[in-house]
């Protein structure tokens, strides 16, 4: 008896997925609840469980496929039976393999027309191709659908024979050597032989790229700047550091001084806290700050919800979880919906100073950059200071100069007196 696997429903918001990588292939034992394939949304990648015990039957959608709501994408078979004709067949011999037997004949690397997507099955019909031509990105070296885009795009220049190949690996070995599982299609070089690689932008990625050029053409974009002594916060964190972990089970870190300060400037200037609905401005009555995240798919921002009700602790805690789950991959919609206002860090990476762009439709992004030590004037002296450049991205059609510059200013003196963060002052 045949389970079906099918595609759970998608949040409303996400018309449709991409199927990234299959993690079983027809044959393989599988237990309920074990992740079969990774699905790829406009925000995050959900994982696929496996709806019963059993063994993989016939993959009916491949890596690279575009899919929906309750499509059919494979199928669990009964302990004992038989996989599906439909399943794909076994991956092909690895090129290097073929060029280095060049005695063995060539149908040695022919691949199965019907082992493969139906999305590569009909590129293959539709350009005449010839699949053992096309070097394979997927799982066990099987072929996807951007294996065969990228060939059409670069076509590699026909082998003759097989001792042409094997001189074409000695001379280009990583165009012609098997693409580990996962890895990026690789494609010819160019006339001068130099390396080239053509990447299908991943989902994440693609819409990226279009809220941070929505966020340029549709806001007023405006930035200002401000310099922090972050000596009264490493101070502070120096003398209650051991105590606050032993205490509370989480380390103190500088995050939580930020979210703190940005709240109370946001109820000083709750224009930074809202947002623009149409022809409205939406001042926002709750505080859920987006803390961005730096994640092997691209940048995430996801969300601490009621931040204002946190203490110290629960917002140290709640960062180190969403940290955590954006590394694993199993940050929800939930995670990442909404937000008011946003906090990056370009200071793990080394940043001095930079321009943070807005998350739409929030209003306001802050900054952070690298603590250095540098001379500063106290009272007529020279000093040596712990100083962070902090900037904030304004939408100015909603905040005004001196509303932004004056927030700015506030997070500036909460950070530097932080008994002001206590007191609420």
């Amino acid at each position: 008896m045949s389970v079906e696997v099918r595609v759970p429903t998608l949040p409303e918001s996400v018309a449709d997925a991409t199927l990234v990588t299959w993690h079983k292939k027809p044959g393989d034992p599988i237990q309920a609840g074990e992740n079969l394939v990774d699905l790829e949304t406009d925000k995050i990648v959900l994982e696929i469980p496996a709806p019963a015990d059993g063994v993989m039957g016939a993959i009916l959608r491949g890596d690279g496929e575009t899919v929906t709501t309750g499509d059919l994408i494979a199928t669990i078979e009964a302990v004992g039976s038989q996989p599906a004709a439909t399943a794909p067949a076994a991956p092909p011999a690895p090129a290097v393999a073929v060029a280095a037997a060049a005695a063995a004949p060539m149908a040695a690397a022919a691949i199965d027309l019907e082992g493969l997507s139906p999305a590569v099955r009909r590129l293959v019909s539709e350009n005449n191709l010839d699949i053992r031509k096309v070097s394979g990105s997927g799982r066990d070296g099987r072929v996807t659908k951007a294996d065969v885009l990228a060939y059409l795009n670069n076509p590699a220049p026909a082998a003759a024979a097989a001792p042409a190949v094997a001189a074409v690996t000695r001379a280009v070995p990583a165009v012609v050597a098997p693409a580990a599982p996962g890895a990026p299609p690789s494609v010819p070089p160019d006339v001068r032989g130099r390396l080239e690689q053509r990447v299908p932008m991943t989902r994440l990625r693609t819409r990226i790229a279009e809220r941070l050029v929505e966020a340029q053409q549709t806001a007023a974009l405006l930035t200002t700047f401000n310099e922090v002594n972050m000596k009264p916060v490493m101070d502070l964190r120096a003398r209650y550091r051991d105590k606050f972990e032993k205490q509370f089970g989480v380390r103190l870190g500088i995050m939580s001084f930020f979210v703190k300060a940005v709240i109370e400037a946001l109820k000083r200037f709750p224009a930074v806290n809202g947002s623009i609905d149409g022809n409205d401005i939406i001042y926002h009555g709750y505080y859920d700050i987006g803390i961005a995240v730096s994640s092997p798919r691209g940048l995430v921002v996801p969300i601490v919800r009621d931040a204002d009700q946190l203490s110290f602790a629960d917002i140290e805690r709640a960062i180190n979880d969403l940290g955590e789950r954006t590394r694993q991959g199993t940050l929800t919609m939930e995670d990442l919906s909404g937000g008011t206002f946003s906090i990056t860090n370009g200071g793990v990476f080394g940043s001095l100073m930079s321009t943070p762009i807005l998350n739409p439709p929030q209003s306001g992004i802050l900054g952070m950059h690298k603590v250095m030590d540098r001379a500063m004037v106290e009272n007529g002296q020279v000093v040596i200071r712990p100083m962070m450049y902090v900037a904030l991205t304004y939408d100015h059609r909603i905040i005004d100069g001196r509303e932004a510059v004056s927030s700015l200013v506030a997070i500036k003196e909460g950070l530097e007196d932080p008994a002001r963060l206590l007191l609420q002052i």
